[in-house]
């Protein structure tokens, strides 16, 4: 709750000092790689979803019963590229030493015409192709400190390749200069079962890093705070055998982006006999 309490309040004043809209780098840490998460409107923030939760909150990963678990999705994104995202992880113990896991995602940009600046009619020359990519490799771990509290983590280092580019060193010669850009941030989350029939609570903090720099310009990772909560409306049904058959999750996450305005999301999951789900 203390953390809670301190995380908000500097969010909160963040806000009030200064919108900064459209100044993060490193975007492909923002789009979901989970189609079980996509489908709901990425509101999972108290969903255990195995090795899946360290893309969103870690902690829902505490409580996985299967000995392992592995997903692996790949997302036909816009302009042509592309993401592949593969998590994994080994419950020990039945959960007495907790569960570790890890995560991969790499983004394809797919080619960019290279150009530079030339004195002729067009204005520009072209140069060689080139093929940006980025590059996300995570290790995690969770713990269920009781039947209803559960904690989780994730380190994360950051890899971004730009391509070359072609600089004038001096009014006769020219240089190639590699864009890359490194980084280490870190994932954290709590899960909350509240007691009341299946409600849950959870919060999570994403992408928490220091600054990063290409050249002379600064910029920041898409740092996002979610908090969350979800409950099994049949639940509210007085019938043991319908509840048995079917389950409808509903799910609601509150969301304050460094990258832009806060937004709520909202999802449904509908599961028949645990074996079919829309």
């Amino acid at each position: 709750l203390t953390i809670f309490i301190f995380l908000s309040v500097c969010f909160t004043l963040d806000v009030s000092a200064k919108e900064k809209l459209a100044q993060t780098g490193m975007q492909f840490l923002s789009v979901g790689a989970d189609s079980r998460a996509s489908g709901m409107g990425e509101a999972v923030s108290t969903l255990e979803m195995g090795s899946g939760s360290l893309f969103f909150n870690p902690a829902g990963m505490a409580n996985m019963w299967k000995r392992t678990d592995f997903t692996f999705s790949r997302v036909e994104w816009i302009a042509d590229m592309s993401i592949n995202a593969v998590s994994g992880a080994i419950n020990l113990k039945g959960g007495k030493y907790g569960v570790f896991g890890f995560s991969v995602v790499s983004i394809d940009y797919g080619t960019v015409e290279g150009t530079i600046v030339w004195p002729n009619s067009d204005g520009y020359i072209d140069t060689e192709n080139f093929s940006p990519s980025a590059l996300s490799i995570g290790l995690g771990y969770a713990r269920a400190l009781s039947d209803k509290f559960s904690v989780g983590g994730q380190m994360k280092f950051l890899n971004e390749y730009l391509g070359e580019s072609v600089i004038q060193s001096s009014t006769t010669s020219y240089k190639k200069k590699k864009n890359l850009a490194d980084a280490l941030a870190f994932d954290f989350g709590t899960l909350f079962k509240t007691g009341f029939k299946s409600l849950k609570i959870g919060m999570s903090v994403r992408n928490f890093s220091n600054e990063i720099e290409y050249e002379e310009e600064g910029f920041q990772l898409p740092l996002t705070f979610k908090i969350g909560l979800s409950m099994n409306l049949m639940d509210f049904m007085n019938n043991e055998e319908l509840q048995r058959k079917h389950s409808l999750f509903f799910a609601l996450d509150a969301s304050h982006p460094r990258s832009h305005s806060e937004q709520m999301n909202i999802g449904l999951e509908y599961s028949f006999m645990n074996f079919v789900f829309l």
